[in-house]
């Protein structure tokens, strides 16, 4: 588009994607509550997506602290292979197996097995109207023998683009082979790759060949003074000593991470990628 007066503006229709990395306990809730606000003023999105997998005591969620990140204005959550670690969410994610996509605001990964409650996608609708799927997958490497997410993956793709280009993907992995692998195989279909579950934020975001916004890891949201979440003493004895302890969240340097995408309406290419981290006080 040619430039008016030195600057360049947009004229093509976009979506704004903002993404909060892994939310550890309530620390990572309170991170959400006091920054949260100031990233809505600032980027304005048009769809607030975060993982809630460790939510709750660090593992797992529950239907009151899924209710609890909605009241905050995350539109829809994402989890990982901690989904079933709190046992009442299992109910709650049984009345989203025969809903329609665009109901579902809490979402398992799509690899699990069909059997298992719930739904592996969803699709949210943007107050300008745009429809946004939003999927997840659980990796194999170093995690459950479940079924393939490259196979599982290439399957909810092909369902969402039926309704919409705009898709992002929580690919939630241990390993950055196998992120990056699904950030390829995954390129021009999906609008972004996001990995999670590290809780480790990567500096490697990228807009890949054919569009598709990448990063291995979006980080985590909650305390960083502490070993990926959790008190640093509790996890260094677990080294030296290799006795088995009782894992507790940390509490303190408070921060929220994740990412920024911004993304062509219509063709579900992405046109920019933003890394977040900041610190609450």
């Amino acid at each position: 588009m040619p430039p008016v007066g030195g600057l360049t503006f947009m004229t093509e229709p976009i979506t704004k994607i903002l993404f909060i990395g892994d939310i550890i306990g309530s620390p990572g809730r309170e991170a959400v509550e006091r920054l949260l606000p100031g990233l809505i003023r600032q980027y304005q999105p048009d769809i607030v997506i975060a993982n809630g997998e460790n939510a709750a005591g660090g593992f797992g969620i529950t239907p009151k602290i899924f209710d609890d990140l909605r009241d905050l204005r995350i539109d829809v959550v994402t989890t990982g292979n901690h989904i079933w670690d709190k046992k009442e969410i299992i109910e709650y994610l049984r009345k989203d197996e025969f809903a329609k996509k665009d109901e579902i605001r809490l979402i398992r990964p799509g690899n699990y097995p069909p059997a298992s409650p719930g739904s592996g996608w969803a699709v949210f609708t943007t107050a300008a109207g745009v429809k946004v799927g939003i999927m997840n997958l659980s990796g194999r490497v170093f995690m459950d023998a479940i079924d393939c997410p490259f196979r599982a993956g290439d399957e909810i793709v092909k369902k969402i683009r039926q309704e919409t280009p705009v898709i992002f993907l929580d690919m939630h992995a241990e390993t950055t082979s196998e992120k990056a692998a699904m950030g390829w195989f995954m390129d021009g279909r999906v609008s972004a790759v996001v990995g999670t579950h590290t809780h480790v934020q990567t500096s490697d975001e990228r807009i890949l060949a054919n569009g598709t916004a990448f990063i291995t890891d979006a980080g985590m949201t909650g305390p960083a003074d502490s070993v990926i979440g959790m008190k640093k003493e509790i996890i260094i004895d677990t080294f030296v000593a290799k006795m088995p302890t009782r894992f507790e969240v940390a509490t303190d340097g408070l921060e929220l991470q994740g990412v920024f995408i911004v993304v062509n309406s219509l063709d579900g290419k992405a046109k920019k990628i933003e890394r977040i981290r900041l610190k609450a006080g």
